[in-house]
């Protein structure tokens, strides 16, 4: 910065005294990731108060919580990140955020591909995007072996590629309908859920095989992955009880999963079905699948000449910054009628499979993560959701009725983010009340339990989850 060479000697000085003393201050001032300001949308302020005084209920990701209310909530880092991991951290999210192979200069995504980039179906790192009528959508596919293997689907492998690069045809398109289905509460109040029904089109060569299996999945938000992934082992699998001894009717059951850095069967913690051990392998299957990317993390080149579409550089750019994602800080959590939903969510057994509290294990590269007590809601476990969201298709050890444990942290901003709310694994729930409903399996009786409570009550509980 300069100033004219024809100013006043004293307002020269001046001027360079104050913005030394700025520029200082910036270098010397401990580093936090700015939060918009409550009720000023585009504000931001740097959580003024002292994280000590708060109320563990507050925070969400103990002191890595931002406070942020509106549509850039999910997009934070940690709010405790180390000041030198802002430039790596910018560097993710530019990946994240733009045609991903236009930062390599390779030769682009495709040539078949379900998205442009990763923002595409994680808007604002959320679910989907407002001006999207419905969220963007994958089919998953696989095809079931006589002895109950599960393997790729033989002609279109293990996901429908719906668009193209020019000058090559998409694999399919899924055409989604609706069907309204009204019930009624114990008090007489009448709901409505919708019942999707899915169909593939156009497909470019030939029909699925007749063993094939087929599963509509959405994106997932990506708030707090990194805290999900440093919570320890053990944690988990001291809530899991696959074979029901307390006689809770909660089974809870691990998914063991290859893990690609070292050969062995892991803990899946990722997916909708907890198909994927790590962030790392979760982003690099992605890149691969969804944006049809090259790159050397999981596969040998396939560009002539031995040439990647991205680095691993890049690749592990990209997972530094799914990692350092923060959680918005819970709101309301002092007002009364939240305090009572929290009480009937215990009360009902939400919290079985919902697990309010963990906490994170030693994260050697990223202390920030290490030891810090999270309130995630989840267990990370599969559960038998019933018939009525099965998708008939198994994922390793996950059967086609059981889905991983959603984690509910951010619920209540969902639609402040993305301008809509769609939840469950293939979005067909326009609202949390609509995902209660919808359960079965492991979740009736919690369900049951639901529809059985007053107005009141159901209102209590639906705005304590509006809180989270």
């Amino acid at each position: 910065m300069s100033i004219s060479s024809n100013a006043p000697q004293t307002l020269r000085h001046r001027f360079e005294a104050t913005f030394h003393g700025l520029l200082l201050l910036l270098l010397i001032a401990p580093w936090v990731p700015l939060g918009a300001a409550e009720g000023k949308p585009g504000a931001v302020r740097p959580s003024p108060r002292d994280l000590s005084t708060a109320d563990p209920e507050e925070l969400s990701a103990g002191s890595g919580t931002v406070f942020d209310t509106h549509h850039n909530a999910f997009g934070r880092p940690v709010r405790n990140m180390d000041k030198l991991r802002w430039n790596p951290f910018r560097q993710g999210k530019r990946l994240f955020t733009q045609p991903v192979a236009m930062e390599g200069g390779g030769k682009g995504i495709g040539p078949l591909f379900n998205a442009e980039s990763c923002s595409s179906c994680h808007f604002k790192d959320g679910r989907s995007a407002r001006q999207q009528p419905e969220p963007p959508l994958l089919v998953r596919l696989s095809a079931e072996t006589a002895d109950g293997r599960s393997l790729e689907e033989p002609t279109y492998g293990g996901q429908l590629q719906t668009a193209a690069v020019p000058g090559n045809r998409p694999e399919g398109h899924l055409t989604v309908r609706y069907e309204e289905l009204t019930g009624h509460y114990a008090d007489g109040t009448i709901y409505s859920l919708r019942r999707p029904s899915y169909r593939l089109d156009d497909l470019a060569d030939g029909p699925l095989a007749a063993n094939a299996r087929t599963s509509v999945r959405m994106p997932s938000a990506l708030v707090g992955l990194g805290l999900l992934e440093a919570i320890p082992e053990m944690a988990v699998l001291a809530h899991a009880d696959p074979d029901d001894v307390d006689g809770d009717g909660i089974s809870g059951r691990v998914n063991r999963v290859p893990d690609r850095s070292n050969g062995q069967l892991s803990l899946g913690r990722f997916g909708w079905k907890a198909g994927q051990p790590s962030l790392r392998q979760q982003n690099a299957t992605a890149l691969r699948e969804d944006l049809g990317l090259s790159h050397p993390v999981l596969e040998a080149p396939s560009q002539a000449g031995g040439a990647y579409e991205l680095s691993r550089h890049q690749v592990e750019r990209l997972t530094l910054y799914t990692r350092l994602l923060s959680v918005p800080a819970r709101r309301r959590w002092q007002d009364q009628k939240v305090r009572r939903g929290k009480a009937l969510f215990t009360a009902v057994g939400c919290q079985h499979c919902h697990q309010p509290r963990f906490e994170t294990g030693e994260v050697a590269d990223l202390p920030e993560l290490s030891r810090q007590v999270i309130r995630p809601y989840t267990d990370l476990l599969l559960h038998d959701m019933g018939q009525a969201l099965a998708d008939g298709r198994a994922e390793h050890r996950a059967t086609g009725s059981e889905w991983r444990t959603a984690p509910l942290w951010g619920l209540g901003l969902l639609n402040t983010v993305s301008g809509q709310v769609r939840l469950l694994h293939d979005g067909r729930a326009r609202s949390a009340e609509e995902a209660i409903l919808w359960h079965g399996g492991e979740g009736q009786v919690s369900r049951d339990l639901f529809v059985a409570l007053t107005e009141d009550e159901r209102q209590a509980l639906l705005t304590f989850l509006d809180s989270l």
